[in-house]
């Protein structure tokens, strides 16, 4: 379910007081704020997303304004069912 127009999209206020901080220099902001919504003011700095397990770069484009942060640091990771690379490599011998 989305928020509220009249409330508006919730950017975390330490995330947009960092940027202010930073000004021209592009260096790395690293945040645990997965929530936040993305906006334009972000377009072209480098933000490090906790995925609960480590950091990982997102460099913020134009097509990301309005989609949230933690859309970007993939949570999960996917491994092969145990079988399939066995059942392949058996039949090409």
């Amino acid at each position: 379910m989305s928020r509220s127009v009249k409330k508006g999209p919730y950017v975390e206020p330490k995330l947009i007081e960092k940027i202010k901080k930073l000004g021209e220099e592009k260096k790395p902001v690293k945040t645990w704020a997965r929530r936040s919504v993305i906006p334009p003011e972000f377009v072209g700095y480098t933000f490090l997303v906790h995925n609960g397990k480590k950091f990982l770069p997102v460099f913020i484009t134009e097509n990301m304004v309005g989609h949230r942060l933690g859309e970007f640091a993939p949570t999960r990771t996917f491994r092969t069912h145990a079988g399939y690379h066995t059942q392949k490599s058996k039949t090409k011998t």
